[in-house]
């Protein structure tokens, strides 16, 4: 069981989090490549979004699996949390009439989706699907570019399944990757470890790397 340091750090990440995905919504000019993958795949199954996220969700932890990036605890609260967050988060912020305003509302984002990432990996829990995806691949490839890449590959999958991209989904692609980082470095946490590895001592997390 992990401890009670842990366990707030991967709620309040999971809160921030939340917070940051609902203030990218509500700027209204594009969802982040994840999100864009599975609003392809709904479009194109003619599938509800949440089932079509779940399909895409059990896909890329079952994947990171394979690459040795265990779901865990904090995968489930992850998706959890962070669904509860952005819905009561979205019922009280509103979109913006300029697009002075919308960019500002997109601007926020970036800086609260990166404390938020790092601050729930930082608790060695369990990642959620994107995230599981991009640490599946640190090594040999560090995480702020894996990361980058699985969110421009779920964006250019997305849009040829006919999802639509905005400025703001370039953005996450480019910039959130690297943000992620720097907010791990700030808060003094290592993001790969944030999955769960058999045979982790959970007393003692940072004998073992991922």
């Amino acid at each position: 069981m992990p401890s009670l340091g842990r366990l707030l750090l991967l709620i309040g990440g999971c809160v921030v989090l939340g917070i940051g995905v609902a203030l990218l919504l509500t700027a209204d000019l594009g969802s982040d490549g994840y999100s864009t993958l599975v609003n392809g795949i709904a479009l194109t199954l003619d599938l509800d979004f949440w089932l079509a996220n779940l399909a895409v969700g059990v896909v890329f932890v079952a994947l990171a699996a394979a690459r040795k990036v265990y779901p865990g605890l904090g995968t489930v609260v992850q998706v959890g949390l962070v669904g509860v967050t952005v819905s009561v988060a979205l019922d009280l912020m509103s979109t913006p009439d300029s697009v002075l305003g919308r960019v500002a509302f997109l601007v926020v984002a970036f800086p609260v989706l990166a404390v938020g990432i790092a601050a729930y990996l930082g608790s060695r829990t369990g990642a959620g699907p994107a995230e599981a995806a991009g640490l599946a691949w640190d090594p040999p490839v560090p995480f702020k570019w894996s990361y980058s890449a699985v969110q421009g590959g779920g964006a250019l999958a997305g849009w040829l399944l006919g999802a639509t991209l905005g400025a703001g989904t370039i953005a996450v692609i480019v910039l959130l990757g690297p943000l992620v980082d720097l907010a791990a470095r700030l808060l003094r946490v290592d993001i790969r470890q944030g999955a769960v590895v058999p045979g982790l001592d959970v007393a003692n997390p940072t004998k073992h790397d991922i």
